[in-house]
């Protein structure tokens, strides 16, 4: 296979050379984080830390990794994410295995299990319902603080049901979480026990349909369609998530909500109209804001 090294001959390259060509290769694409991103690509291909790569800098690269480090870095070059390359990503300290079928979560979506921790004011002994949970990071993270709870996890990818059934083993929660294959836009009425679970959270699609292709490629090419398309207006699975709510929440209980920009006051005037009270709304970390919490009557 062929190595393009930018500024770098491939003949005598070291793991610093070849880092540095693909640095400049990843800038010249439009990748901010083009140093961060080959850094941890090199480390991946030729099985390094990152004190290793340092202290090993000036170390010869074979043919043979050098392949395996060109491999990685077209991925990249053609703006997959480092995470899908990987198969992996950190959430909460802890770490998430991916699948073409789950979305990647962001460091975005910990508002959701900081908010939800807040809300609970002390109540371990709970049951947690995770409505569209992909990789299963918002319920497991909050299980692992978590000691006393249980929860569900429901998916209408069967993919992603693997994929969160094997995080909560690797992570030692399988014991306290099981994750099912369910369609919840179709209602759950009748399927779960009713006024059962004192937490709902959920990160459902909220990209409105017409905004999706716009995306940056790492998102509108690699993420799974059904975990953005919110319809027309961003709103459709809040809609749906609003009217349900009532019947699955005990009296007290609490939904979490991640949100897109701009959606908060849409999507707390939705759980109002189902007779849930807005509690509180939450900012990340660029200070937008991300979460909706609201509370059940009782």
């Amino acid at each position: 296979m062929d190595h393009n090294p930018g500024p770098e001959p491939a003949q005598g390259a070291t793991v610093r050379t070849v880092q540095h060509s693909a640095a400049v290769q990843l800038r010249a694409a439009g990748i901010e984080s083009a140093r961060l991103d080959a850094r941890i690509l090199a480390g991946a291909a030729w099985g390094l830390g990152r004190d290793q790569l340092l202290c090993r800098a000036d170390d010869p690269v074979g043919a043979e990794a050098l392949e395996r480090f060109d491999a990685l870095l077209a991925r990249r070059l053609a703006r997959e994410p480092v995470s899908r390359i990987l198969g992996r990503r950190e959430f909460w300290s802890l770490d998430f295995g991916l699948s073409a079928e789950t979305l990647d979560p962001r460091p975005d979506s910990e508002t959701v299990i900081e908010a939800a921790l807040d809300a609970l004011g002390g109540r371990p002994e709970i049951d947690i319902l995770d409505l569209g949970t992909g990789t299963g990071c918002l319920l497991l993270a909050l299980l692992s603080e978590l000691p006393a709870a249980r929860g569900l996890g429901l998916d209408l990818s069967a993919g992603a049901v693997t994929v969160a059934t094997a995080n909560a083993a690797r992570l030692d929660l399988a014991g306290r979480a099981r994750f099912e294959c369910r369609d919840w836009r179709d209602g759950l009425g009748g399927r779960l026990t009713p006024a059962h679970f004192g937490l709902v959270v959920a990160n459902p699609p909220y990209i409105p349909r017409g905004e999706i292709a716009g995306l940056a490629p790492e998102v509108a090419r690699f993420e799974p369609a059904a975990a953005l398309d919110g319809g027309a207006d961003g709103l459709d699975a809040y809609r749906c998530l609003a009217l349900q709510l009532p019947g699955l929440l005990i009296p007290g209980g609490n939904a979490v909500f991640e949100v897109g920009a701009g959606q908060a006051a849409a999507v707390s005037a939705l759980l109002d109209a189902a007779g849930l009270t807005v509690s509180d709304l939450r900012r990340d970390l660029a200070g937008i804001e991300r979460c909706v919490i609201a509370r059940a009557a009782g």
